[in-house]
């Protein structure tokens, strides 16, 4: 007798296992790349898994996949003009896909992931930009309606009638 095949399939691995692989990042366990950066003399140095890198960010998979083996397996990436809290925030966003950043940050983050080639990142923050600029056109739109009937009413005074004498 044959058996239909079924489908065994995780909601909760994914998160789990970027839940799992920021816990290592954060403990330094099976790290084998440093990315170091630097922007206005402030410098960083940020121990990362290649694998999690490559599968995120373009830039960092064509990295990784055209370096020539070396001293050891453990590598070291340099990135010029990158700002300190912006790359945290870069890998705190893809290794557990979200990131809290202030809403002027948006635009730098936006210009990150597009210098890491990180699709991910670069379509988020478009998403909230987005709504952003949404919500400041409904506030101007809202704003813009209350003024027209300021405007109305006070063109159109309501008539009372007189009482004759």
């Amino acid at each position: 007798m044959e058996s239909n095949p079924v489908l065994l399939e995780s909601k909760s691995s994914p998160i789990n296992l970027l839940n799992e692989m920021q816990q290592l990042r954060l403990l330094g366990h099976l790290c084998d790349v440093t990315v170091s950066v630097e922007y206005q003399g402030v410098r960083a140095e940020f121990p990362a898994h290649k694998a999690v890198l490559a599968a995120t960010s373009k830039f960092f998979k064509e990295v990784f996949l055209n370096e020539k083996p070396v001293d050891g397996p453990r590598s070291n990436v340099f990135l010029n003009e990158v700002q300190v809290a912006d790359f945290a925030s870069f890998l705190e966003f893809v290794y557990t896909a979200r990131v809290e950043v202030e809403e002027d940050r948006v635009q730098r983050m936006l210009e990150i992931a597009e210098k890491l080639k990180c699709l991910d990142l670069s379509e988020t923050c478009f998403q909230l930009k987005k709504q952003m600029l949404e919500s400041v056109l409904l506030e101007l739109q809202n704003f813009s309606e209350s003024q027209n009937s300021e405007e109305e009413s006070a063109a159109c005074p309501s008539t009372v009638p007189t009482a004759e004498a």
